[in-house]
């Protein structure tokens, strides 16, 4: 029988995350990653790859979490000349309706109160007058504002961003915010944890053994059964699967997610952009017989044919030589089934195409004829009030790291120095307790939640 110090049910980024934080950063070994598909290609490649501190409350600590993994991103980014191309081109939020300025800068204003930096609203500065915008080589960071910026000037607007359209009325800059490459953080993370004995194992974890001390064991989908005390769960979608293996039921859910990138060969998204968000409602503008087939099609074709939520977002994919461009916008996000590997809805690409088009006028001349799209996505595992699940479980020597929802790639390193600190024992930083599984126990806790919603969701 084979055993290990801690086994990691999960191969994406948070599984990868926790194994590099334990076994690189702190010497733990041995050490196995079990997982049934190869590492980090179920969820973790199948966002735009973003991060930012800007989060909504009703407290600092997801502001504050994002803040310590953004800073350990920096540092690995430094460390290693860059190799995951981490910038920092910031998040575009665009409205055209004057009386959304309000909401954006009450919001602007509750990111500056929990740390995310200052809400400004004069004395712009854009990412060029700062610096080489840092999407390959090495990144001086502290050249770049943080905080954020909120302009309403239109003669600025389209000075800076001449691509949106001629109405918007404000945008918001989030500073510290940007991309990077997601899959190669990931093997950077873990060619680094087996070269410290870290080992995958292939299968899946279906059953945890206990004793009265608590776990002693884990057998997996293959028949292999491996004798550990230490075993965290972070299998991403699986996740309220795997944990009724230690006798909780976790509060999450999945939504699955679409993701788009096609060869923008008329260059409407600028090259050099931020993240670029709608933040308005939109209703589409389709003909009249495009209305008719969608009202004769499934439900999900007709809630097209009503007022959709904001978020539909692109950001500019590749290096200088690249055309190409990612769309996704969540306007179809419900709770579903996972199955693997997932079904995407054909529309999509049309869709978030008109979308996008509200934005970036220059978008409408791909409607009917845009280039044949690649269509990716994953499932975005979640709690309700979409905060991570980050500690132990009821079964002494089982934890979770999950329910990461579409922002796993920005929170792991933070995530996996907080996971470490519960597993070893050592002091938990203030914002510890808000990630806790026994949260949900607070019988507070919902109650100052309520009407937060998707509480930041893109």
């Amino acid at each position: 029988m084979d055993s290990a110090e801690v086994v990691i049910a999960g191969g994406g980024i948070a599984g990868i995350a926790a194994a590099h934080e334990l076994a690189v950063e702190l010497g733990i070994g041995p050490m196995m990653i079990v997982d049934d598909q190869p590492p980090m290609s179920v969820t973790s490649d199948k966002s735009t790859e973003c991060y930012r501190n800007f989060w909504p409350g009703p407290d600092g600590a997801m502001v504050a979490l994002m803040n310590r993994s953004i800073d350990r991103l920096e540092a690995l980014a430094a460390a290693t000349g860059n190799a995951f191309r981490m910038n920092r081109r910031g998040y575009l939020y665009v409205t055209a309706d004057p009386t959304r300025i309000s909401l954006l800068r009450a919001t602007a204003t509750a990111a500056a109160a929990q740390g995310a930096g200052a809400a400004r609203e004069a004395g712009y500065v854009s990412n060029a007058e700062c610096g080489a915008d840092g999407t390959h080589g090495i990144v001086d960071f502290s050249r770049y504002p943080t905080g954020s910026d909120l302009v309403t000037d239109r003669n600025l607007i389209r000075r800076y961003f001449p691509a949106l359209a001629p109405d918007t009325a404000a945008v918001l800059h989030v500073r510290r915010a940007g991309w990077m490459s997601g899959q190669e953080l990931g093997m950077q993370l873990l060619q680094a944890a087996l070269g410290r004995g870290v080992r995958i194992e292939p299968g899946r974890v279906t059953a945890i053994e206990r004793d009265a001390r608590g776990v002693t064991a884990v057998k997996l989908s293959t028949g292999t059964r491996i004798a550990t005390r230490r075993v965290v769960l972070a299998p991403g979608p699986w996740l309220r699967e795997a944990a009724k293996l230690t006798g909780d039921d976790l509060p999450v859910l999945t939504e699955l997610h679409t993701k788009v990138a096609f060869h923008d060969h008329r260059g409407v998204v600028p090259r050099d952009s931020p993240l670029l968000i709608w933040a308005d409602p939109q209703a589409l503008g389709w003909t009249d017989e495009e209305r008719a087939v969608l009202a004769e099609g499934s439900e999900s074709d007709s809630v097209l044919l009503g007022e959709l939520p904001p978020g539909a977002h692109t950001r500019p994919e590749g290096g200088s030589g690249s055309d190409v461009a990612l769309m996704l916008w969540a306007y179809d996000a419900r709770p579903v089934p996972e199955r693997w590997p997932p079904a995407f809805d054909p529309i999509f690409p049309e869709v978030v195409l008109r979308g996008l088009a509200r934005m970036l006028p220059g978008l409408a001349a791909y409607i009917g004829r845009a280039p044949q799209p690649i269509v990716d996505g994953g499932y975005y595992t979640k709690t309700r009030e979409n905060r991570p699940l980050i500690g132990p479980l009821s079964t002494p020597g089982a934890y979770v790291m999950g329910a990461f929802s579409g922002y796993g790639l920005m929170a792991a390193a933070a995530g996996a120095e907080l996971l470490a600190a519960h597993l070893t024992g050592s002091e938990l930083p203030d914002y510890a307790a808000a990630f806790v599984p026994a949260r949900y126990a607070d019988p507070d806790y919902a109650q100052r939640f309520a009407g937060v919603g998707d509480a930041g969701q893109l």
